[in-house]
């Protein structure tokens, strides 16, 4: 395979410096109030310095501090120390940064993490959300966090991130009027909620909102994030929607996988044959929308038959029979750069080709996606199969296992298993979180 340079080498570069942070370089203090020291005059004596001095009592929130710098420390050692025994999952091979780092990490997650989420706001626009839609990591997320009982606490003096459980989809459906174009209900509803939460509660105005975290797969999920200015600069955003032209921060937000549930399980979506009964080398179908999608049409529409691409799919065939028959299944962004066709891949043992511009794959701070993926750019598009076919047999094989491997990251289960994506999700907030450090007011 031909070696690309450009954004995407760079992007990565990114990626691993953020990831670097947690083993003890930080991005970000916040400090509401720093603490001005006034020198006194040396010809001065206090007898103030005779009295005894009171044993300062530690605020909850150095004790929390405290915590995550252990973590950090610990974290840091990873990278020299043996791999440590875990009886369910060890992370080894090239589909991550540093597998080890990355194992201790996700240890000091399970051993400490804990999340308060906000009680206040009623349902549907708040404390619910979609499992079965393409938007379904929105409901799936809301349902996990609030039931889970190892990472959710009821104490927040004891919390290292809250939660603001809204859902931009529920706001879009029962807020925003349909071909409105007014964006304004949906702006007040997560402005008015933060204000609320900030009245009640000293923790939002304490950090200035850089220890809250939201959640929304909607397509407009960004959007919504800026109707309160500290929410979308000093929040953590976990967003399908990762677009570093909309203002995605990869060091401060988080990217999440979209996957389209049609009935809220898995059953049937996971699995595939061998690479030697794979007869296809490529294949896309899909409606016509954004910029990446008419240039591949126009292209490949058609036109070879190792190079599947479809508008629409030929009476009687099966799009996931046609992942499953495919050595690569192309992934080019529609009007927004998520698609849930990167997971239906990997379902499917199928490697991901991503035709993007300005993604930011989820987990990227963990996983290397060039290890198991093909990264084109749109320039490229022409030189698809030439890019494809360069992959020797032996490379492609080794990006096939590595798929198998790395697709429990991206897998729902109900209740959360350990490594899927409930946890990769919470993983990777847990990661941001430990970029920030929060002083008293």
């Amino acid at each position: 395979m031909r070696k690309r340079v450009g954004k995407t080498k760079l992007m990565n570069k990114d990626y691993r410096e953020m990831f670097n942070q947690q083993n003890g370089y930080y991005n970000r203090t916040i400090q509401l109030n720093p603490i001005n020291i006034a020198s006194s005059s040396s010809n001065v004596t206090s007898t103030a310095s005779l009295k005894p001095m009171k044993k300062r009592v530690i605020s909850n929130l150095e004790k929390t501090e405290f915590e995550l710098q252990k973590a950090r420390v610990a974290i840091k050692a990873a990278s020299m120390n043996d791999p440590v025994d875990d009886p369910d999952y060890v992370p080894l091979g090239p589909m991550y940064w540093n597998a080890k780092v990355f194992h201790r990490s996700y240890l000091e997650m399970e051993k400490q993490f804990k999340i308060f989420v906000y009680k206040e706001g009623e349902p549907p626009l708040f404390h619910d959300g979609p499992c079965k839609s393409i938007y379904s990591m929105e409901g799936n997320f809301i349902y996990e966090m609030e039931t889970d009982t190892r990472f959710r606490t009821n104490n927040p003096e004891k919390a290292h991130a809250f939660y603001l459980p809204l859902s931009v989809v529920k706001m879009v459906r029962y807020v925003y009027e349909r071909d409105s174009h007014d964006f304004s209900p949906i702006r007040k509803t997560v402005r008015d909620y933060i204000d609320l939460v900030g009245d009640k509660y000293p923790y939002w105005n304490r950090s200035i909102g850089a220890d809250h975290f939201m959640l929304s797969c909607h397509d407009w999920g960004p959007e919504a994030s800026f109707s309160h200015p500290h929410l979308g600069e000093n929040s953590i955003r976990a967003l399908c929607n990762a677009n570093t032209s909309e203002r995605f921060k990869p060091r401060k937000d988080v990217s999440i996988p979209e996957i389209n549930l049609l009935t809220g399980s898995l059953k049937g979506l996971v699995g595939g044959p061998s690479p030697s009964s794979r007869p296809i080398l490529a294949f896309f179908a899909g409606g016509v929308h954004g910029p990446v999608r008419p240039v591949l049409l126009q292209h490949w529409e058609n036109k070879d038959n190792d190079i599947r691409v479809h508008k629409y799919l030929p009476k009687g065939t099966s799009y996931s029979d046609m992942m499953r028959n495919s050595k690569f299944c192309i992934c080019p962004s529609g009007y927004e750069v998520a698609s849930p066709r990167i997971v239906e891949a990997l379902y499917s043992g199928c490697v991901p080709v991503l035709i993007n511009s300005g993604y930011v794959p989820p987990f990227s701070d963990v996983l290397n996606w060039a290890s198991f993926s093909v990264i084109v750019s749109v320039e490229e598009i022409p030189n698809l199969k030439t890019i494809l076919t360069s992959i020797s047999p032996r490379q492609y094989l080794r990006m096939y296992r590595r798929v198998l491997k790395v697709r429990r990251h991206f897998e729902v289960n109900s209740p959360a298993k350990r490594f899927d994506v409930f946890h990769m999700i919470l993983h990777s907030i847990w990661v941001r979180r430990l970029n920030v450090r929060i002083r008293e007011v």
